[in-house]
């Protein structure tokens, strides 16, 4: 069997000095239908090895649970992996960012407050050595040595940037070993002095993080990693967008000039990302360091391989790059041909508020509880309860997390947003019936807000006093798009939600299609029981990527939840994604 090392100035695969030459795609954002395209036309750009990540809350949602299945089939995606004659590099975590929500981490880990985050703490390793242990029983059999395509995995990821505890980090790296794991363990930083000193212990290979300026960012790397190849482990060819904020684009020029300079100084590469796919459902992360900002549903990330897996000018300029150092195959993957645009009329509207007991089972807490309080933990709640009053006053919360809107006796009061720093909202009489719809938009994926509680934190007060006796309504998104009204109706103009609506959507065979959501307002989308992801009108982001894989010849229902107001109840769909507020 092949045997892969890392040698004083190369790494060695069969003795010969190997240049990794690999591209981030992470199976888990991917449709698995499609993993084999994505992974051909990484070959044909020239790449040699696929990087992913593992996201451990997307296997394990709940305790005890560990999900193999389908899109989260790892097993499968290596094997189709070596199938196409490349390698993999695994980066289980068990924290991985990646603009994933909780940056992988599962929620229900820090219901117990005494659980550590990232550190050496008995509780948080207990689950984080189960978590690895069902990991490598997948991919110790993938590894090179045992005639696999798996050459490196990573331990941590960027821990430099959080911690410097090096008894957490031996732990997982003797973890690691002693579930079987044989061939280099490595981890990356960022290229500064202290990171690279904190986020990793000898024995481990050191890389480095960066998307520009590789002659000095390699030499920073070099003074902390004596011998061995050089590897930035993440060259960031791109970027991601924020719900609200403009869309990143890289000049391919550039990013092909930075490229260039990374593979003439001799190291190794992994492109982050060369396709950076979707975050369907509900998966987004969020950044916040002083302003909470939720990532959007694309995760285009501007790769060279674009978000329905099309080639882009990045690909074919890094093409000619890294032709110039190896060879690359002869073809390359024909371009992008417009979607199809069928259309269709949202109708048989199903009003939350008109029947809430039909959305879900109700709870009774005396005191508020926040979302990390149920089981299982919703990412959408409905919250009711009834002022007896004297005079009106102002409703108050300890911290939204992430928007509450408001509603007295069925009316609309106003929305509380997490970004705005927003607690407190005045109710327009004395007595009736408060209702909040509470969303939690993504979990903070990277720095001290990590494993943060969601929902209403803190409690609600009314006039100063705390305000007790709650039905609590978790919604279980997954079956919303069962839900029928009693009789079908049409709507016209402008919806109010929070409302279900449907449309047929007849197409003549399968095809990517690109939903265009301008004129709604924001929620959540789902395509013959597929979750699409979010919307929302404060953009960039104005069409969903619908996969071929999900799409039928024929009729196909549209299922979607506006939580906003939706100005036109037209679907229509477009030839091309639009993801950036400039963009016709």
């Amino acid at each position: 069997m092949p045997e892969f090392a890392i040698g004083e100035h190369d790494f060695l695969l069969d003795g010969r000095p190997f240049r990794i030459l690999s591209g981030a795609l992470h199976y888990f954002r991917v449709h698995p239908d499609l993993w084999a395209d994505r992974i051909d036309k990484a070959r044909r750009m020239g790449l040699n090895t696929i990087e992913t990540y593992v996201a451990w809350n997307a296997h394990a949602p709940e305790p005890g649970a560990f999900d193999l299945s389908g899109g989260l089939d790892l097993d499968r995606f290596l094997r189709l992996v070596a199938d196409a004659g490349m390698y993999a590099i695994v980066r289980p975590g068990p924290y991985i960012c990646a603009e994933w929500d909780n940056g992988g981490l599962p929620a229900w880990l820090f219901r117990d407050p005494s659980v550590g985050v990232r550190r050496y703490e008995p509780k948080y390793l207990d689950a984080v050595r189960e978590y690895l242990t069902k990991v490598y029983e997948v991919v110790v059999p993938h590894q090179v040595d045992r005639g696999g395509p798996v050459l490196l995995v990573q331990v941590e990821n960027e821990y430099g940037a959080f911690g410097d505890d090096k008894r957490y980090l031996k732990a997982l790296a003797e973890h690691t070993r002693d579930s079987g794991v044989t061939v280099p363990l490595t981890t990356v930083d960022q290229p500064t002095p202290e990171m690279l000193e904190a986020g990793s212990l000898d024995g481990l290979h050191r890389t480095a993080s960066f998307g520009s300026g590789a002659e000095a960012r390699l030499a920073i790397l070099r003074a902390h990693q004596p011998a061995g190849p050089l590897m930035c482990s993440e060259f960031w060819n791109g970027w991601f967008d924020h719900w609200g904020a403009h869309h990143h684009k890289t000049p391919a020029a550039d990013s092909a000039a930075e490229l260039d300079a990374l593979l003439a100084a001799g190291a190794s590469v992994n492109l982050y990302m060369f396709h950076g796919g979707t975050n369907f459902g509900l998966t987004n992360g969020a950044n916040d360091k002083g302003v909470y900002q939720p990532l959007i549903t694309s995760y285009d990330y501007d790769a060279p391989l674009d978000e329905a897996g099309d080639p882009t000018p990045k690909y074919h300029a890094f093409r000619d790059v890294i032709a110039r150092y190896h060879k690359v195959p002869d073809t390359v993957p024909p371009p992008a041909r417009p979607a199809p645009t069928p259309a269709g009329v949202l109708g048989d509207p199903v009003r939350l508020l008109d029947a809430p007991d039909r959305w879900g089972t109700w709870e009774f807490h005396e005191d508020l509880p926040a979302f990390d309080d149920l089981t299982p933990m919703p990412q959408l709640a409905l919250l009711r309860t009834t002022v007896e009053g004297e005079r009106p006053g102002v409703l108050t919360f300890g911290e939204v997390r992430d928007r509450a809107t408001v509603f007295f006796d069925g009316d609309l009061v106003g929305t509380l947003s997490r970004d705005h720093h927003e607690r407190a909202i005045p109710l327009p009489r004395a007595r009736g019936e408060l209702l909040v719809l509470v969303e939690d938009q993504g979990r903070v994926d990277y720095g001290p807000r990590i494993g943060e509680a969601k929902g209403i934190i803190g409690g609600a007060a009314l006039h100063g006093e705390p305000l007790t006796g709650w039905d609590v309504l978790p919604l279980d998104l997954a079956a919303l798009p069962s839900l029928r009204p009693s009789s079908p109706s049409s709507v016209t103009g402008a919806v109010a939600g929070p409302v279900l609506l449907r449309a047929d959507i007849d197409v003549d065979e399968p095809a990517d299609l690109f939903l265009d959501t301008g004129e709604w307002g924001k929620g959540v989308v789902w395509l013959n029981g597929f979750a699409l992801g979010r919307y929302w009108r404060r953009g960039p982001q104005r069409t969903l990527y619908v996969p071929r894989p999900v799409v039928r010849a024929g009729a196909n229902e549209l299922v979607v939840l506006e939580l906003g107001t939706m100005l036109d109840p037209a679907a229509r769909f477009v030839p091309r994604p639009l993801l950036g507020h400039t963009e016709a």
